[in-house]
């Protein structure tokens, strides 16, 4: 591509917030062509982080969450419609209504769904929810707002904590069952997850740990409860399921791209690799279903569920799709991404599952303001603050700088009494909830084969 791409036909699938910034950038950045949009979901571009927040308190309706558009677009919008398959070779995306959209370049930014309770008939129980989307959201505010007897939540991570949270927040009992250890412990460890766990019970929150739950009970179609594998049984009105995320690739699985369960790969450009790890020049991808490798964290690939991950990658993907190669950049962020529950700001930079080491700089275990720093042989890799933001930019700095661990003078109030120990980072497999930054290894995917020429 000798200069920039003012014309052409640019699809972009995924209608959420990484496909609508990369389409206003595409606009701001001089593209005149056609720019078309396929979401899947029959609404425009919302924001999901208030829908296990402020949507489940009732501070805020569902259709409220709306995202506000930096600019006109003149765009074509495809909601309502889901792409069913790629043909890189032709350069069609192909929709559910049988519609081929042609291409010069495309941009996959279809993120994640709810990973479903895996047994059907039992998930289709009139008060079992997932919150993902707007309307999972919506429906299950309904169901607080009724006033339910007891909650059952499935599942310690993230999206776990803030529903059970909002739930004793609203006065509603609430049982949380995890897999695991402790809360949290997929995304930040152990240590952090040992304060979880006393956090979540201060809070009247009664929490089961190392345990499953082995089948949702139900009478005339509605939820009754549940069984957990130690043999106790949980009665419940409303149980949310928060086992993670999938990433949406299963439409890009005849495609011939490194396209699986850990999301689509890619170069630190965008540029999304093909099943043998050879880049393609006209498939961009970005956001929840992106895996792009980082520097920092010995260039493995890196797969990220953040707001900020989702505008800054898109931004970088938009740039490179109509730019000619010496004005292509990187997308080299840094991870952040925060949660609020239980009357606590939770705020996260870099990759805290990539340690080997934690130590507490600041704070204490029974405090509720704390640092925690993570290192990997011998340097600072992520850092976690509990209503104590204003040092992550501290912390970022030195990440970036590759820092030694554990942190020197001024970044703790008294580390000489601080030991380091092991950040007791779990294999994702033992946990209900996996972790919202996944280090996910070096090669594009595990279906690679061998293809032998004939002879």
């Amino acid at each position: 591509m000798s200069g920039e791409m003012r014309d052409g036909r640019i699809v972009i699938v995924g209608a959420s917030l990484a496909g609508l910034r990369a389409a206003e950038t595409l606009r701001d950045e001089g593209f005149e062509g056609e720019l078309t949009l396929v979401g899947d979901e029959p609404h425009p571009p919302y924001d999901r982080p208030p829908l296990s927040k402020q949507v489940l308190l009732g501070r805020a309706g569902a259709e409220q969450c709306g995202l506000p558009g930096r600019r006109e677009l003149d765009a074509t919008w495809k909601l309502g419609v889901a792409a069913t398959g790629l043909d890189p070779l032709g350069k069609n995306v192909l929709l559910a209504d049988g519609e081929h959209l042609p291409f010069d370049r495309l941009l996959i930014t279809t993120g994640t769904r709810a990973r479903p309770w895996p047994n059907p008939e039992e998930g289709a129980l009139d008060g079992v929810f997932t919150v993902r989307t707007s309307d999972d959201s919506a429906r299950l505010a309904a169901a607080l707002d009724a006033g339910p007897g007891r909650v059952l939540v499935i599942g310690a991570g993230f999206t776990g904590s803030e529903v059970a949270s909002a739930c004793r927040e609203r006065g509603l009992q609430v049982t949380v069952a995890e897999r695991g250890r402790a809360p949290l412990i997929g995304a930040l460890g152990g240590t952090v997850g040992d304060w979880a766990t006393k956090l979540q019970r201060a809070h009247g929150v009664d929490l089961r740990c190392g345990v499953t739950v082995t089948a949702l009970k139900g009478s005339n179609g509605r939820l009754t409860g549940a069984e957990l594998s130690d043999g106790s049984r949980v009665e419940a009105d409303v149980a949310v399921v928060c086992l993670g995320a999938v990433r949406n690739t299963e439409w890009l699985a005849d495609s011939g791209l490194a396209a699986g369960p850990r999301g689509v790969a890619c170069d630190a450009g965008c540029r999304v690799f093909t099943m043998y790890g050879i880049v393609t020049d006209d498939v961009f991808v970005a956001g929840d279903v992106a895996r792009f490798p980082h520097p920092l964290f010995e260039y493995q690939l890196i797969a990220l569920e953040h707001w900020g991950n989702a505008v800054a990658q898109a931004e970088v993907a938009a740039h490179n799709m109509i730019s000619p190669g010496p004005r292509r950049r990187p997308h080299l962020a840094v991870p952040t991404f925060w949660s609020s529950q239980f009357g606590l700001n939770i705020k996260s930079v870099g990759v805290p599952t990539f340690s080997d080491q934690v130590v507490l700089a600041q704070g204490a275990p029974d405090e509720r303001r704390l640092v925690a720093v993570y290192g990997y042989r011998g340097r600072i890799t992520a850092a976690v603050t509990v209503n104590r933001a204003k040092w992550l930019e501290h912390y970022q700095r030195l990440i970036e700088t590759a820092a030694p661990f554990p942190p020197g003078p001024g970044a703790a109030d008294h580390l000489a009494d601080r030991e380091p120990v092991p950040s007791d980072v779990p294999d994702p497999r033992v946990l209900t909830h996996g972790p919202t930054v996944a280090l996910t290894g070096h090669l594009p995917d595990r279906r690679l084969t061998l293809i032998r020429p004939a002879g």
